[in-house]
């Protein structure tokens, strides 16, 4: 089985170009099958090394769940994991080494459906504006990081398109960045005149970081050794400023790619092009946000409304 889970991590990698991260995340919820079943058998006659995938059958996939619940807290990452095994046979199912996937007939749980906390353009007209007043200093981290944040929120970029950016992929002239997105899909994202002007302020941070580390790299947002900033360094950036800044908010990453597509849809922008512009691949996803400013709208009507 370690063989054809290898397999099929490599077709996530160079044929389906996922990101780092999902790769993690299905690798390491495989590997947790695997394990299951290894020691599920060891109660059975034959030993664990004559499992055969062939053998694995809905009933098994079926005890792994009920495994999940038992030791699981969160029904997000049952239903993760279990999506894992789902799309793991489906994949040897179309390589023609299973006849059919037995996890198609197991129900992913019901996961409550609950509208994520947005930001308001309050909220983060007053983050960004601290964090400009921060640059104003000359600190080439600030610097840098006034530059991520303003992009994040301008574009409604993942965190992992942002940091795959090439400084070629930034037109300055027209305000545009060049994406390549889920699925190594190209998309190009308008991006406004505070990240652009947040952009032109770090640049020349980015051109000491490589002159100090003698190197020489296409990356935009590099780190202080002067190699491409990682994912994970920007949501932690991102947090500690939230922390010293505006302490009363929440925010990640992914949240100021939430605010952007709210934001937009509550000024009047077409669903579309906003689906256009995140690179959602079905207009389903993008319509979440339709629910999340229609709850704002309504509790700007209990709070202000006199009959409400």
């Amino acid at each position: 089985m370690d063989e054809l889970i290898a397999r099929y991590i490599q077709y996530l990698q160079y044929e389906r170009h996922a990101s780092p991260h999902t790769i993690r995340n299905y690798h390491s919820d495989l590997t947790q099958f695997r394990d299951f079943l290894k020691q599920a058998s060891s109660t059975r006659p034959e030993p664990a090394a004559q499992i055969e995938i062939t053998a694995i059958d809905a009933l098994r996939v079926r005890a792994y769940l009920a495994f999940l619940f038992e030791n699981e807290r969160k029904k997000t990452s049952i239903a993760r994991k279990l999506a894992a095994v789902r799309a793991f046979f489906k994949f040897l199912s179309r390589e023609r080494l299973l006849a059919e996937n037995p996890a198609t007939s197991v129900a992913t749980p019901k996961l409550a459906r609950t509208l994520p906390r947005i930001m308001t353009e309050e909220e983060i007209n007053e983050f960004l504006d601290r964090l400009a007043q921060g640059a104003e200093s000359g600190d080439p981290v600030i610097l840098r990081d006034r530059a991520i944040l303003e992009l994040l929120y301008a574009s409604g970029l993942r965190v992992s398109e942002l940091v795959g950016l090439d400084l070629r992929h930034v037109n300055f002239g027209d305000g545009v960045v060049l994406v390549c997105g889920k699925g190594n899909k190209e998309r190009i994202v308008p991006f406004g005149t505070k990240a652009r002007d947040a952009l032109s302020a770090y640049l020349p941070v980015r051109e000491r970081t490589l002159l100090a580390n003698k190197k020489s790299t296409a990356a935009l947002f590099l780190n202080l050794r002067g190699g491409r900033l990682t994912a994970r360094s920007v949501d932690r950036l991102l947090k500690k400023y939230v922390r010293q800044l505006v302490p009363h908010v929440k925010a990640s990453p992914h949240s100021l790619r939430h605010a952007f597509a709210s934001h937009l849809l509550a000024e009047g922008a077409d669903l579309r092009a906003i689906q256009e512009m995140l690179g959602h691949k079905s207009l389903a996803t993008t319509q979440k946000y339709t629910q999340v400013s229609i709850k704002q709208l309504m509790d700007v009507y209990d709070k202000t409304h006199p009959k409400a």
